[in-house]
């Protein structure tokens, strides 16, 4: 092959790898220069010059303590074109291989929270392979989603978690159960998102079984919700349909935490949120008809909304509520204990049936107020309050033991009936 041919060569290769032609050239120029120092009789400073006909040339130098170039002249030796040929081939096959993984690695770094398509290669019970086109994506089964089943040479929507440089060029590790994922996939699917004028502020996630994600309007005369559900469903049902039928809630975000909280548990109506800021609980009342769609399966409803609120969320029933306050009127709280705080030696009461700890100056008034309650106006006094005796009274009773010798005293009545009585003897 001719000068010119190889130079032709060295171009279209260039092109097809989707490199420089100078590039090329100088990783062939380092080549030849480490193979020239390499030879016998080797200049100990030198450097090799290929011209744009292809025609190499080894200039060695002189170069004084200081630095200095003293004096250069052509090196060449005799039979270098066959040793250039041959060192070229090794060092544009190695060096096209480098630059092929720095181009590849390039091309996906910085790009964690994308996500990729790609076809199933291969899969076993470690990981499964993906394959994005110019590179594969490794897909570790502790990011695939339980019971979901690649199937070879299907597609694949997966999100990019994080992307390594390898000595055999870049790994691309990718996910399926990221919660990453739901927000890329509707971004793909609502322009709203994509063009920022409807956030997702929120995102909770079982893989493979539901989501919650809570969504919010930059404009006014946008609804959220229903920019992400579509015309008849037709958005949502492309995401779920992408995640193989996982069920998805779509709730609006609301800075109102009561109004967020009870709508982070849709589909149940919730009548009453109580918020415990030392705690970190909300006290969610909901209709006894509606509790265990509240707290859904397996508690999966009350999980993602505690997850997608940031509260733990405890949750009863209107009927469960009337009768703790009852217990609490009756005075169960009574039974706890006092705990005081080493630091500043405040008291607070502790109730023994689990319920919110008090201080002592709320103890005191839930006690009167407990006190209160349990008057009934009904109750019946004891016999000896019946009696109503009084000092006077003692007074005016008589001894006991002088009972037996008291007299009736006589009335006129008396008098009549024994006058009536020897009337009727003498007749």
């Amino acid at each position: 092959m001719t000068t010119p041919d190889m130079m032709e060569a060295l171009q279209a290769l260039a092109a097809e790898k989707g490199m420089t032609t100078e590039l090329l050239l100088e990783a062939v120029a380092n080549g030849l220069e480490s193979a020239y120092k390499r030879m016998p009789e080797a200049a100990d400073d030198a450097y090799v010059v290929i011209d744009e006909m292809f025609n190499i040339s080894v200039i060695a130098q002189e170069i004084d303590e200081e630095g200095n170039v003293v004096q250069e002249w052509d090196d060449t030796p005799e039979n270098f074109g066959r040793i250039a040929a041959q060192t070229a081939r090794q060092v544009l096959t190695q060096r096209i291989r480098e630059v092929e993984r720095d181009m590849k690695y390039d091309e996906y770094a910085g790009r964690e929270g994308d996500i990729v398509t790609g076809i199933i290669q291969q899969t076993d019970s470690r990981y499964t392979l993906l394959d994005l086109g110019r590179v594969e994506a490794l897909l570790p089964q502790s990011e695939q989603v339980p019971y979901e089943r690649p199937e070879p040479n299907s597609r694949l929507k997966a999100y990019i978690v994080e992307v390594r440089k390898t000595a055999k060029g870049p790994q691309i590790v990718v996910s399926r159960t990221h919660p990453g994922l739901i927000r890329e996939l509707f971004k793909l699917e609502v322009p709203e998102i994509s063009d920022g004028i409807v956030e997702m502020k929120a995102c909770a996630r079982e893989p493979g079984h539901r989501t919650k994600i809570a969504v919010w309007s930059n404009d006014t005369n946008i609804d959220p919700v229903g920019a992400c559900v579509g015309a008849r469903g037709a958005r949502v049902r492309q995401v779920v349909n992408e995640l193989r039928g996982e069920k998805i809630d779509i709730v609006p975000f609301s800075d109102d935490q009561h109004d967020f909280v009870a709508k982070a548990l849709s589909p149940a109506k919730v009548k009453e949120v109580r918020f415990h800021e030392v705690e970190g609980v909300a006290e969610v009342v909901v209709p006894d008809h509606q509790l265990s769609l509240a707290i859904g399966r397996e508690g999966q409803n009350a999980r993602l909304a505690a997850r997608l609120t940031g509260w733990r969320i405890d949750i009863k029933s209107e009927t469960q509520i009337l009768d703790e306050e009852n217990a609490y009127a009756d005075g169960d709280w009574a039974e706890g204990e006092w705990v005081t705080d080493p630091e500043t030696g405040e008291q607070t009461w502790v109730p023994a049936d689990g319920s919110e700890a008090m201080s002592a100056d709320d103890w005191a008034t839930a006690a009167e107020e407990a006190e209160a309650n349990s008057e009934d106006p009904s109750i019946e006094t004891s016999p000896i309050e019946d009696a109503g005796s009084t000092e006077d009274d003692e007074e005016d009773a008589p001894d006991s033991e002088n009972v037996d010798n008291l007299e009736p005293e006589s009335t006129d009545h008396d008098e009549k009936t024994e006058e009536v009585g020897e009337e009727e003897a003498i007749n």
